[in-house]
């Protein structure tokens, strides 16, 4: 069984996929698309965090007097950052 929802993308569902299991599929690859959507629409982008590692390290060095390297993968949480800056 092969549907499309548009030019862009294309789906194939396993055949030995039950009823059940490809409405399944077809309806979290549809929340999935629209949350793209409207994120496209919003202009939503993931934070840049480049800038504010660096003030967030500033904020370390002032507040616990030693300078640390904040990891690109750090969290760009700040609360989430803070809690892991014993790791930095």
């Amino acid at each position: 069984m092969a549907t499309s929802r548009s030019e862009d993308v294309n789906l194939s569902i396993p055949p030995d996929a039950t009823d059940e299991e490809a409405a399944a599929i077809i309806a979290a690859i549809d929340v999935h698309l629209r949350e793209q959507e409207a994120a496209a629409a919003e202009g939503e982008e993931r934070p840049d965090w480049e800038g504010d590692r660096w003030r967030f390290a500033g904020r370390m060095a002032g507040l616990q007097n030693r300078n640390v390297r904040v990891p690109t993968n750090a969290p760009t949480n700040e609360w989430s950052a803070a809690g892991r800056t014993t790791r930095y």
